[in-house]
């Protein structure tokens, strides 16, 4: 009798025990359910909210929507619904119009003169408009932005969609020698692209297409990794810097000429010869060894840029004739003259690494661009007009598989072309050199 009557209170110990784990359990069920609601809420959900025990019934529930967005922006009183919010079950409270959590009142207040400053002036919808609001001035940027960057609109096309139209343009591609960069309209799903390993972008040495030139800011460089380095300034002499022994040369002035300045001038591909633009239409030649002067070379005209060969044999001027002179540095004799169509008078001349091109700036901002030994052969003919550029052209730049040709003017803010590269550096007045990358090379 008394193993019975001590047994009972064990069971309904025991029962009471199970009773109220079941109530914790079904409170933290509560609890969890409350929290995925308000974190859906607050943050937005790509996926179902599904309701506990209906996994068998909404397996649909546990999977991304493909084609929905993963991120939104709610700048309105209205709550944004998730692309799935037909299979989701939710209180008629979370459906109602709120306010927003917090409002910027200066965005509110601040007026916006988008006609004074020039950058500002293609956010207006009238001629006449002056003055707009803060928060109309942000609706607008960023209806600017998405016309400047159309290629965000691949997140919302179908996955299949994008699959078979990236494959088709691919195999054309191919065919024509052309290599299309990921990441511009050809981009498969949104799970594929966060589960492949590999570049957005095409690093090779394929055709580079025009117009799609993706680019990122380095670190400002304000040297080349030489051992040497020239720097002349408005002066009769030259300065050569030995980067390596930290030794500083002095050259000049020149013996038997009066050139007061010898800030122009060019260096040979090998660095043994440096030639300067000197007086009516005498071009100086100087060896960099001895620093003496071993020649000079007389145009018709006067001389206001030079240009190398890729051998260093040959030697490219122009100047106030609007003529081409190809002279052979080994007999010092000029052996081709061609007028520059369009030019009256040269500013800047330019060859490509291979030898196969040479570009022609003038004072108009014109550029022609001719095939060398065309013109050597009697072609007269250039190849390629660039007019971007309405003032005088003052450096322009091959990269090393003659691709693309750099193009700039010191007379105006931003402006330099990119026509048709991998490092590119620029130089400015506030003595930085600014470094940019090109995606599209490999050994960049």
């Amino acid at each position: 009798m008394n193993l019975i009557s001590q047994n009972i209170p064990s069971h309904k110990t025991k029962r009471r025990k199970k009773a109220r784990n079941k109530e914790d359990e079904k409170v933290a069920v509560e609890q969890e359910k409350e929290m995925k609601k308000l974190e859906t809420f607050l943050f937005g959900s790509i996926y179902s909210a599904v309701e506990l025990g209906k996994e068998d019934e909404e397996e649909a529930g546990d999977e991304v929507v493909k084609g929905s967005s993963l991120f939104f922006v709610d700048r309105s009183a209205s709550i944004v619904q998730a692309g799935n919010e037909d299979n989701a079950e939710f209180s008629e409270e979370d459906t109602k119009q709120r306010k927003p959590v917090w409002m910027d009142l200066e965005e509110e207040k601040a007026n916006i003169n988008i006609a004074k400053v020039n950058r500002l002036r293609k956010l207006r919808k009238e001629e006449d408009e002056s003055f707009i609001s803060g928060s109309e001035y942000v609706l607008r940027l960023r209806s600017q932005h998405a016309k400047l960057n159309p290629r965000t609109e691949w997140s919302q096309l179908d996955s299949q969609l994008r699959k078979n139209k990236y494959s088709d343009e691919e195999s054309s591609d191919e065919e024509n020698g052309l290599v299309v960069p990921h990441g511009y309209k050809d981009v498969g799903a949104i799970d594929d692209l966060l589960r492949i390993n590999e570049d957005l972008v095409v690093k090779s040495s394929g055709k580079l297409l025009p117009g799609l030139l993706e680019y990122s800011t380095l670190v400002d460089a304000n040297s080349e990794e030489r051992s040497n380095g020239y720097y002349s300034w408005k002066e009769e002499v030259l300065y050569s810097f030995d980067l390596v022994k930290a030794k500083v040369d002095k050259i000049g002035p020149l013996v038997g000429r009066e050139e007061k300045s010898l800030e122009a001038f060019e260096v040979s591909p090998d660095s043994s010869t440096i030639a300067f633009v000197g007086n009516e239409g005498y071009i100086l030649l100087v060896s960099s060894k001895t620093k003496e002067l071993i020649g000079t070379l007389k145009m018709n005209g006067t001389v206001r840029c030079l240009a190398f060969s890729d051998d260093g044999k040959q030697l490219l001027s122009s100047g106030g004739d609007g003529q081409v002179y190809h002279w052979d540095l080994r007999t010092g004799t000029c052996f081709h003259k061609a007028v520059d169509e369009g030019c009256i008078n040269g500013t800047t001349l330019c060859t490509s690494p291979n030898g196969s091109l040479f570009a022609a700036g003038s004072d108009s901002g014109i550029v022609n661009i001719y095939n060398r030994n065309e013109v050597l052969g009697g072609k007269r003919k250039r190849i390629k007009t660039i007019e971007n550029l309405t003032t005088k052209v003052d450096f322009m730049k091959f990269n090393h598989d003659a691709q693309i040709l750099a193009i700039c003017s010191s007379m105006k803010k931003t402006s330099l072309k990119l026509s048709w590269w991998s490092f590119h550096g620029c130089g400015q007045c506030c003595w930085k050199v600014l470094l940019y990358k090109l995606h599209h090379y490999r050994h960049a």
